[in-house]
């Protein structure tokens, strides 16, 4: 008898406290770019997941959505601190981070570690959706191989053979790289050099030069941020877009077309995302975005607004309870997600499978 009680008195505090969580703010940990050169990335994510939490009224499965902050200052140095920080002293119930692919791999592994849910509405780093994937880790971005991969076949079937890539030497633009190569060698190209420098650097002149003196085809790029700024300014300036087309995956211009005015003018760029799309969905994002922060949206803010997206389907198959992963996990693979860059599903690994589009 005293057994049967013990049982029925854990059932019932199991029970109590489940029905408690769901009934509490959910505490989302937004570990974002605040400073640096990905600040305007970090600013447009976390603009693109509130508007849509806003738009179901403050509430995701039935709960008010808490939101904690920490800049991540894109330093993977700081990274395990900073996410330890959000899961151990603000207690929070989702992750959401980040921009930078070395960054985003320490979360990874605390989130795999500790169980808690991730969302990554950038990062591509491979190994996320690769052999880091989980069952509570999810993307709604792309993988670096993605956009990477698609413009390998784009610059084959324009008749360029032999192609000079330049990136910053850390994982985002070491897969971009490899995933345009091997879509590029595939189809019977060569890269004839692959140039790097370290990230956040921006001094570009030597290797423009190196560039110069090697005379490729074209060039695949990338960059993103202010670094992708400053890139096509230099490369303008440097006289060679007239002569060597210069070829990107999308970051290149996304977010930051304006600050490239002319010089960016005929490049072209693959990516899951493009602002002239002229959907319904995507239009009736755009005005809602532009209304409510005064700014047009790009990309990031698209992969924020999913992220929220994914989160809310989520909850709701689990009614609030996020401790369901099986189930949670089980409702976000099976769904079509109502993206304005067009409806996407994600892979059994979590990873978006969505369309590439080749922008001008």
């Amino acid at each position: 008898m005293k057994l049967k009680n013990i049982a029925f008195a854990a059932a019932l505090v199991a029970a109590t406290s489940a029905a408690q969580a769901q009934g509490a703010k959910l505490k989302v940990g937004l570990m974002l770019p605040a400073t640096g050169t990905f600040a305007a990335l970090g600013t447009a994510i976390e603009n693109g997941f509130k508007l849509y939490v806003a738009e179901q009224g403050g509430k995701l499965g039935g709960r008010e959505i808490e939101f904690v902050k920490v800049d991540d200052e894109s330093d993977p140095a700081k990274a395990t601190d900073n996410v330890n920080k959000l899961i151990k002293r603000d207690n929070v119930d989702v992750l959401v981070g980040t921009v930078h692919s070395g960054v985003a791999m320490a979360m990874a592994k605390v989130a795999k570690d500790t169980g808690t849910l991730l969302f990554v509405p950038n990062a591509g780093a491979d190994a996320v959706t690769g052999p880091m994937c989980a069952p509570n880790i999810f993307r709604s971005s792309f993988s670096n191989w993605q956009p990477g991969y698609a413009m390998g076949e784009v610059m084959a079937k324009k008749g360029h053979k032999n192609v000079v890539t330049i990136t910053w030497k850390y994982a985002a633009g070491d897969e971009s790289v490899k995933g345009f190569k091997e879509a590029f060698e595939k189809a019977g190209g060569k890269v004839v050099k692959e140039l790097s420098l370290p990230f956040p650097n921006v001094e570009f002149q030597a290797l423009l030069t190196e560039i110069a003196a090697t005379k490729p085809d074209a060039v695949y790029t990338f960059f993103a941020g202010g670094g992708a700024v400053k890139f096509v300014k230099d490369y303008a300036a440097a006289g060679l877009k007239k002569n060597i087309p210069l070829y990107g995956a999308g970051f290149l211009t996304d977010g930051t077309l304006e600050a490239q005015g002319a010089d960016a003018d005929g490049l072209l760029t693959t990516l899951h995302y493009a602002d002239s799309l002229n959907t319904p969905r995507d239009n009736s994002f755009r005005l809602a975005y532009a209304k409510t922060y005064k700014l047009q949206p790009d990309v990031y803010a698209v992969q924020g607004y999913d992220a929220a997206q994914m989160l809310g389907i989520g909850l709701t198959a689990v009614k609030g309870d996020v401790s369901k992963k099986a189930e949670f996990a089980d409702a976000v693979r099976k769904a079509k997600i109502d993206s304005p860059r067009g409806a996407f599903s994600v892979s059994k690994a979590h990873n978006p499978v969505q369309d590439i589009y080749l922008r001008r």
